[in-house]
């Protein structure tokens, strides 16, 4: 059976089909938060087949052949990428109604041509037609990310990394897309992880830092701080489940540390208080060097503790945890903004819940020096479908500006995820073009078509900051 996806996918108005084709459809991708791996760009990796393309190391895709059935062996096990790509298949029509279903059938679309369903049947041919545009020139890692007009994209960078292949692509003048690191210090902020002493150590070594004190950790993080600077780096990103940033308490924060050293596991209390002041101490260091904040909130992690201890951590165990206080949001962002430190913030929550409080609670603490300078972030993970899309976009716009909006991301470890971005481009227009179906905005073209591109591209470019 022929794809469902038409030119006019999710488009269910006049308006939205032209907001879309006019607008939307030709914009450049700004990709400001993914996990791709750099040296896999640098590479220019070929992909042996599909199955290693999209089945690698994508959890969303786990946690679906799991609910589905399938043995272990054929999602993270020793199984070949062939069986585990037709075990997938099998699954796909089971599917319908997960973003999945609809993702997937938009990659073997668009980067490889393919119009028929996905399914037991047709899974053979469509293996062999994938695979023979993946071991083509049109293929590779670069070829992929080119073809889908990505002018930007900033990976997912530990503070000890060393930068090498982000060095050597920024002096490649052969590629097109800036490829930029992104500072993320959770090792160091979760002092309640089993690893936090080695990685302290880890840490140190790439500052060149002793580390037995918080202001040895505060030390080592300017130093690296400094270096990821001179590599480009523009953005940082934490990741919390619920923090709570009103404890603040210097002496308990120095316990924690403590008593991680020590093989100790530290109080909530102490682990929150230690929290607190290693963010405040961050977001100053942000500001101070133009990084924008990313803060991702309310996951709850490696809920399967025979799976965590077998496969480790992101492979399918997380789920939406509780979120985050409002109290403890406003309390981090107040201590900032009152020294004027607070940087450029995009705020991302997991509980959709937590919608209304972040976009409200954020905006609180806009200022002139940058226009939607505390974002809500795009609807994230469990959220990045249809309805949690449309919701995001309706409860920014009703509590604050969607025009001033970032846009999408893909958070994704594929380079077959780009088609994502038009997926939120669809929804987009679907979202404002029922407004003017609707009678509740003018049928303005120039001026709404110039909201879309703006929140397709334009904003984030300038939020952010890169060349072209």
């Amino acid at each position: 059976m022929k794809t469902f996806i038409t030119d006019d996918f999710l488009l269910n108005s006049e308006p939205a089909r032209r907001l879309y084709h006019e607008y939307a459809e030709d914009m450049p991708i700004f990709d400001y938060h993914c996990h791709l791996n750099p040296q896999e760009i640098y590479e220019d990796k070929q992909f042996s087949d599909i199955g290693e393309a999209w089945l690698a190391g994508d959890h969303y895709k786990w946690r679906v052949m799991r609910t589905c059935g399938v043995p272990e062996e054929y999602v993270t096990g020793k199984a070949s990428f062939q069986e585990k790509f037709q075990r997938f298949a099998a699954v796909m029509p089971a599917l319908v109604g997960n973003p999945i279903y609809h993702w997937s059938h938009l990659e073997l679309l668009r980067f490889f041509g393919i119009e028929e369903l996905l399914d037991s049947q047709s899974a053979p041919a469509i293996w062999d037609k994938a695979n023979r545009v993946l071991q083509s020139p049109q293929g590779t890692a670069r070829a992929l990310i080119a073809s889908s007009k990505v002018r930007a994209l900033c990976t997912t960078d530990d503070p000890a990394d060393d930068l090498q292949y982000h060095k050597l692509l920024a002096e490649d003048k052969s590629f097109g897309t800036q490829v930029l690191p992104t500072f993320r210090p959770d090792k160091i902020l979760h002092v309640e992880n089993d690893e936090y002493p080695v990685y302290l150590q880890k840490l140190g070594a790439a500052a060149g830092v002793y580390i037995r004190t918080l202001d040895d950790v505060k030390t080592a993080l300017k130093q690296r701080l400094d270096y990821f600077a001179s590599c480009g780096c523009r953005l940082s990103d934490q990741s919390f489940g619920s923090p709570d940033f009103t404890i603040w308490d210097e002496e308990a924060a120095q316990e924690a540390m403590r008593k991680a050293l020590d093989g100790e596991a530290p109080l909530d209390y102490e682990v929150s208080a230690y929290q607190s002041l290693l963010m405040d101490f961050l977001g100053g260091e942000y500001a101070a060097r133009g990084f924008t904040m990313q803060l991702h909130l309310g996951a709850l992690r490696n809920l399967n503790t025979k799976r965590f201890q077998a496969l480790g951590a992101d492979i399918g165990c997380d789920s939406i945890g509780d979120g985050i206080p409002a109290a403890s949001l406003a309390s981090l962002l107040d201590r900032l903004a009152l020294r004027d430190a607070l940087p450029k913030t995009i705020l991302y929550t997991l509980n959709a819940s937590d919608n209304e409080k972040l976009v409200a609670g954020g905006g609180c603490f806009h200022d002139a020096a940058t226009a939607g300078k505390v974002q809500f972030g795009s609807a994230w993970w469990f959220n990045d479908h249809l309805d949690g899309m449309e919701k995001q976009l309706r409860d920014l716009s009703s509590i604050s500006v969607l025009s001033r909006f970032v846009g999408m991301l893909t958070d994704s470890r594929s380079f077959l995820s780009y088609p994502r971005h038009e997926y939120f481009r669809r929804i987009l227009c679907r979202v404002i073009g029922g407004w003017v179906e609707d009678g509740q905005a003018p049928a303005d073209y120039a001026l709404l078509g110039a909201m879309v591109q703006d929140i397709c591209y334009n904003n984030v470019a300038k939020f952010i900051g890169i060349e072209g």
